[in-house]
């Protein structure tokens, strides 16, 4: 809608508008918007939505953010602004009333291998200053408290005694530089003392070194007795008449104390007279143990002080992995369980186990699995009856001269959880201090709403909490807002580099919440990827937390519950790429239900709701139809015993030849089941996967009718920024051989290769064939520049001197597959048969050699979609696809294109399985795997199979009460 369009029944235009209201657009023209108006309330909740490529993303990061990044940059001195000066304003007449602008995207930004989930909120180094401020020290051995006496914890002592009480300060005596004991007495003489303590009786220095005979008959120095003591002070408790301590007293006993602690190397004696005498150490022990007191960098494993020395601080080593030495876990050690001893000649070394084995009372008839965690150590320490593992493989270490060993080990290594931190990443004694009984070695292996849990009961003595009070609250609030995003499965120790794009997003919200920024605006891209609809609620109220703080909240979503709470929903369409682009609709749902034209609260007047495929999905005029009937199944692939990561030692049977749907909450064991256990055990069998699955004992079923296996998943389609969708679904061969049949192009004698931007040749030199360059920047996001030389086009100018049709090979790579489809439809029908199977996915609007890198991950796998659909599949109708979470940034209208793909797929004799939580799929699934209860340690269970009309007459199941209203 164009700025002449937008305006109230008063003629008020957006000029009009305070920009201290609201944020304000105008003619905003970014990629493929319609020289729209809009003006964004502030300190609201705004939605954004449309169908995908209607321009959602231009109006929210290509305008909004990019503004907001550009006017940053301006402020920055002129140094760092010589970088960066040619960063393009966004096409748009102008933006008023902007906010500082806090982007937070899918993707994960960290490289570094060292960061984890509590890092990257913040709450790890919360941790360790509670831990270095308050923790306690245990000795490992009695069990303890480990102490340390202070100057003013001696003096205290000593005021606790009764008024005029006499009392002395000693030192144990050492003798210092090989000195005798003579010459150790004239030190002290020349230091200013005048009499020691030998065997409790007090002597004069100068009287001992005048009477030689005396000297020679002392006993000897006993350093465990501490029989020699030098005399400090002697001292009489004094008193004011409040009761507190005399100052001056005070004063002279502090500097008394002091002295003897320095003479004593750490030790101190306050001996009363006539009384006991009370030994007081400055040192840092218990049980003969020297500690280290606990501080910042004794719980970082960033600092090599504080890092595991087994792994420096990675938590993983490079070792022998338990799950290659037993691989089947239901076979017992009679059967074979220990796979280096099944050779014949390796045998050897399990038939004294087999042998013996009543003896120890070791049950050799039993599954692996089944064995105690003592039994199973049995098997690795050995005993005097036949040899551990752990001597067997350091046997094997010690002739790795010899290739047959080296190959054996190598058979066996994997990178394991390191075995003395435990995967924390901190050194041992790091894990001596607890706070409540727990160490942070504990505590950041232990799932966050476990954490939270822990924190919420904690009991502190006063001066812990007065110590800690502060830092508690910055704990506790981070906590909450990891839980309330749906986070509360993850450990603090998990990597982020392990994350999805949804789980790294949502932890920022996370963190943004915990900093407590006001006056800020927020532009999300789809929080609620990967959130099952209960934890979509919970993400619903962060976001309301985030607005109410008074920060104004633009999301860029598709997720029902989440338009239905925002304050206004922007709608963009009405349909994708050059169809789309207009303001099709602004307003709140609410208002959207009672008119067929809505004036929002600023008066805006939008298009006839009927004309927004949100609105007309929201108020049920438009819905993606229950199938008619289920397909059966009637072979299928048997998972047994699946006990990777949260899985309870599960079995599950997956359908072949229908649509199967596996959901759950988030961090119920989904992925696990599907990505790590099910996808690699089938690639295994058939040889095209090596790596090794998750844990479980056995695959059985009708495998043998899958001769292929696709993961169809949301990792990008090529590793460089030069894959493209093009190039992907093996389209670009075809339109380089036509433009090098072209009349200009046969006269200059150019072959195919010269319409390549990969080789030298037509591109151009200075972008390679890129169109942009990147500028690093060492705190700040890479900046990627429009190519000077190139103008952007990848090519030489004499390269785009050759036309089809009036465009040039950079004006092919700029257009949509729509467009394309049309221009090619006229006389390239094979060129055009390569390009439908995008258009049937729904991205008729993504630009043909738009990078790999700007797609997101739910487009990435529809391109993935795309090349199956479109290639002859030798494999078709016996291939078993796995689409993990295919709606990820999908429209209602665009997934009812991708469930008619999908099933195109299994009505040709193939198999799905998909990952996900959208209703509209489960809905449209012949079967359905849920997973649950919880998430984390509280799920693992297999809660469901059947079809969805089955699973809605179930109660107590979270993906059941949200499947009744679709059903």
């Amino acid at each position: 809608m164009n700025s002449t369009e937008i305006k109230n029944h008063d003629n008020t235009s957006i000029e009009d508008l305070d920009p201290k209201r609201f944020i304000l657009i105008k003619g905003a023209r970014v990629n493929n918007l319609k020289n729209i108006d809009v003006a964004i309330p502030r300190n609201k909740l705004v939605v954004i939505t449309g169908l995908s490529g209607s321009g959602k993303s231009s109006l929210a990061f290509d305008t909004l953010f990019a503004e907001g990044q550009r006017m940053y940059v301006e402020s920055l001195s002129s140094y760092t602004r010589q970088f960066l000066g040619r960063m393009e304003k966004p096409d748009v007449d102008y933006i008023k009333g902007l906010s500082p602008a806090i982007a937070i995207e899918q993707k994960v930004s960290t490289k570094n291998p060292r960061s984890t989930v509590g890092t990257t909120t913040e709450i790890y180094d919360y941790l360790k200053l509670l831990f270095a401020r308050i923790g306690i020290t245990y000795s490992p051995i009695s069990g303890n408290e480990v102490t340390k006496n202070t100057v003013s914890s001696v003096v205290d002592y000593v005021f606790t005694l009764e008024e005029s009480q006499r009392v002395m300060i000693l030192s144990p005596l050492f003798l210092k530089q090989e000195r005798t004991l003579a010459e150790e007495m004239k030190v002290l003489l020349q230091k200013g003392y005048t009499r020691i303590v030998i065997d409790g009786e007090t002597k004069f220095l100068e009287e001992l070194l005048d009477n030689k005979e005396e000297l020679k008959s002392l006993p000897p120095i006993n350093l465990f007795t501490n029989n020699y003591k030098i005399l400090i002070d002697r001292v009489a408790v004094k008193k004011e008449e409040d009761g507190q301590p005399d100052e001056e007293t005070q004063f002279r006993l502090s500097d008394s104390v002091q002295t003897a602690f320095f003479e004593g190397d750490g030790t101190c004696f306050v001996e009363i007279l006539g009384g006991e005498t009370k030994s007081f150490s400055d040192r840092f022990e218990a049980d003969g143990i020297p500690f280290e007191e606990p501080s910042l960098n004794l719980f970082s494993f960033n600092n090599p002080y504080g890092a595991c020395k087994r792994c420096e601080g990675f938590g993983r080593i490079l070792g022998l992995d338990p799950d290659l030495v037993f691989p089947d876990k239901s076979l017992s050690i009679y059967e074979g369980a220990i796979a280096p001893w099944r050779t014949e000649k390796m045998s050897e070394y399990l038939i004294p186990l087999i042998k013996n084995a009543t003896k120890f009372d070791f049950p050799i008839h039993r599954p692996y699995k089944e064995l105690t965690d003592v039994q199973k150590a049995v098997l690795w320490t050995g005993n005097e009856y036949f040899i551990g593992l752990d001597a067997f493989f350091k046997m094997l270490e010690a002739e790795t001269h010899k290739i047959q060993y080296r190959v054996m080990l190598s058979r066996y290594r994997g990178r394991t959880t390191c075995p003395e931190c435990k995967g924390s990443r901190l050194r041992q004694d790091a894990g001596y201090v607890k706070i409540g009984g727990k160490s942070i070695i504990e505590l950041v292996l232990l799932p966050i709403s476990d954490v939270m849990e822990f924190f919420n009961t904690l009991e502190l003595a006063d001066y812990q909490y007065g110590v800690s009070k502060r830092i508690l609250q910055e704990i506790e609030t981070r906590l909450e807002y990891m839980n309330k995003v749906g986070l509360g499965y993850l450990t603090l120790n998990r990597l982020s580099s392990t994350l999805s794009g949804g789980e790294f997003q949502r932890i920022k919200l996370a963190t943004s919440l915990g900093s407590a920024l006001v006056g800020s605006m927020y532009i999300l891209d789809e929080p609620s990827i990967g959130l099952h609809p209960r934890d979509t609620l919970r993400l619903v109220s962060v976001l309301e937390s985030l607005r109410d703080m008074g920060n104004t909240v633009v999301v860029v979503e598709h997720e029902e519950e989440v338009m239905r709470a925002a304050d206004q929903i922007i709608d963009i369409g009405p349909d994708a790429g050059r169809n789309g682009g207009e303001l099709v609709f602004q307003g709140s749902f609410e208002n959207a239900e009672l008119e067929a034209t809505i004036h929002n609260s600023q008066g805006y007047a939008s298009r006839s709701p009927h004309n927004s495929h949100t609105i007309n999905f929201l108020n049920g005029t438009d819905k993606i139809e229950v199938p008619k009937f289920r397909r059966k199944s009637t072979s299928f692939i048997e998972i047994k015993g699946a006990y990777e990561n949260n899985l309870k030692d599960v079995s599950v049977k997956f359908p072949l030849g229908i649509l199967t749907v596996v959901t759950g909450v988030s961090g119920s064991g989904k992925s696990t089941l599907v990505r790590k256990i099910l996808y690699p055990a089938i690639g295994r069998h058939l040889g095209t996967y090596t790596d090794e699955s998750g844990k479980f004992t056995e695959m059985a079923g009708s495998i043998g009718k899958i001769e292929a296996v696709e993961m169809v998943d949301q990792n990008p389609i090529g590793k460089s920024s030069r894959s493209n969708p093009v190039t992907y679904v093996k389209a670009y061969d075809q339109i380089r051989l036509l433009y090098s049949e072209q009349p200009v192009a046969k006269s200059r004698g150019y072959k195919p290769a010269h319409f390549s931007f990969n080789v030298e040749g037509g591109r151009c030199e200075t972008c390679q064939g890129e169109g942009f360059v990147t500028i690093e920047m060492q705190f700040m996001a890479d900046v990627k520049l429009k190519c000077e030389s190139c103008g952007g086009k990848r090519f030489k100018q004499e390269i785009l001197d050759v036309k089809y049709h009036e465009n040039d090979i950079a004006d092919i790579l700029d257009m949509t597959v729509d467009d394309a489809i049309d221009l090619f439809r006229k006389d390239q029908p094979k060129l055009v048969e390569k390009l439908l199977p995008l258009q049937e996915v729904g991205l008729g609007y993504v630009k043909l050699g738009q990078s790999s890198n700007s797609l997101s991950g739910g487009e990435a796998q529809r391109v993935k979609l795309a090349s199956f659909l479109g290639k002859g599949n030798p494999n078709k109708g016996k291939t078993l696809f796995i689409f993990d979470e295919p709606t990820t940034g999908l429209h209602f209208h665009d997934i009812k294109k991708l469930l008619k793909a999908i099933n195109a797929l299994v009505e040709q004799g193939d198999s799905v399985i998909i990952i996900e939580h959208n209703m509209e799929v489960i809905k449209s699934a012949d079967h359905i795997i849920d997973i649950g209860p919880e998430g984390g340690d509280k799920g693992g269970y297999i809660t469901f199979e059947g079809t969805p009309e089955t699973m809605v007459k179930i109660e107590g199941n979270y993906t059941a009460d949200f499947l009744k209203g679709k059903v």
